[in-house]
């Protein structure tokens, strides 16, 4: 079965189009506006991020497109997506290349994260490994996956692969249902991921 059969997945492709209407957005003066690895709720990220932002460098820390992870825009999005009546909080971390974003709500941790490769082949070596890692997976397929390698697993993770960027959403933690319209753990993660994803390929 694919995920065009599935009654949760087009409830969050419809939440999650609500959500990129209003993220993606960019500042007045164009500037990144960043806080050190390690801090909580970095500031807003200009949207949308070129595809050429991806590569990032250990030195220098995450790119700006896998910051947005943790940024105003999907932080919003979560916010919307649960009914919050105030912004979560959010601590990040960069290490051995892969940026980290932890949201605590109240039903718990809700992990995203995205792993900077050097080179789009060995993106896909990890991208492979972690399917092994999480098997078994279910691959996202037909219009659901954008056109790009992905999987998912019943129990809430979501991962797609872009370029030298795999991006993993980790909803584990939380309750079955999620938010005011009780979607599954899986569906959340799509949905979020998906907006992720909105705003590093527009252009």
């Amino acid at each position: 079965m694919t995920r065009t059969t599935r009654p949760d997945w087009l409830l969050a492709i419809a939440v999650a189009s609500t959500a990129l209407l209003v993220g993606c957005a960019t500042t007045s003066s164009g500037a990144v506006d960043t806080m050190a690895p390690g801090m909580s709720m970095p500031g807003t990220l200009p949207s949308p991020i070129p595809q050429s932002s991806s590569a990032g460098s250990a030195d220098a820390g995450p790119s700006a497109a896998s910051q947005m992870i943790c940024g105003t825009e999907t932080r919003d999005n979560i916010t919307r997506a649960l009914a919050l009546a105030a912004s979560p909080h959010s601590v990040d971390s960069w290490i051995n290349r892969q940026y980290t974003c932890t949201y605590h709500l109240t039903d718990g941790e809700f992990v995203i994260s995205v792993q900077e490769s050097s080179d789009a082949a060995s993106a896909r070596s990890y991208f492979d490994t972690m399917q092994g890692n999480l098997a078994p997976v279910q691959p996202i397929e037909g219009l659901a996956n954008l056109g790009l390698p992905a999987y998912e697993t019943k129990g809430g993770v979501v991962v797609f692969l872009k370029d030298n960027m795999t991006l993993q959403v980790d909803a584990r933690k939380l309750t079955d249902k999620i938010g005011p319209h009780g979607v599954t753990r899986t569906a959340f993660s799509y949905q979020v991921a998906t907006a992720i994803l909105g705003c590093w390929t527009a252009h």
